[in-house]
């Protein structure tokens, strides 16, 4: 499989994953760092919507006595489950898009969505 070089000189997949390893952090970092390559941009943008919005919600269901603990530890244990399959699927060269938001992450990084 041809991976392409990147502004970092790493192979796109590599970057790629490590665009999600850090869950939105390295998203964000690696939306400011990498200029040259959009399928990693794609990867990153995805990436921080994904776990950003997740950290969110789960941070805002904490605040309802005892089932926010439990609604917590479910949206942990799914964002969990949704890191390791997005890194295998970044790492094998795929596009990804989750619904919604891989749309939303493919028109703020692209442009435009692909899907009409």
């Amino acid at each position: 499989m041809y991976h392409k070089k990147t502004s970092l000189g790493l192979d796109e997949n590599v970057e790629a994953i490590l665009a999600y390893a850090g869950v939105w952090v390295t998203g964000l970092i690696f939306l400011f760092i990498e200029k040259k390559n959009n399928h990693v941009r794609f990867h990153a943008m995805q990436s921080l919507i994904t776990f950003f919005s997740l950290f969110i919600v789960s941070s805002l269901v904490l605040v309802i006595p005892v089932l926010g603990i439990i609604i917590s530890s479910l949206i942990t244990f799914a964002g969990t489950v949704l890191w390791f399959l997005l890194m295998y699927k970044a790492y094998n060269g795929k596009l990804f898009k989750l619904p919604y938001v891989g749309n939303l992450a493919e028109e703020l990084t692209f442009g435009e969505s692909f899907e009409e």
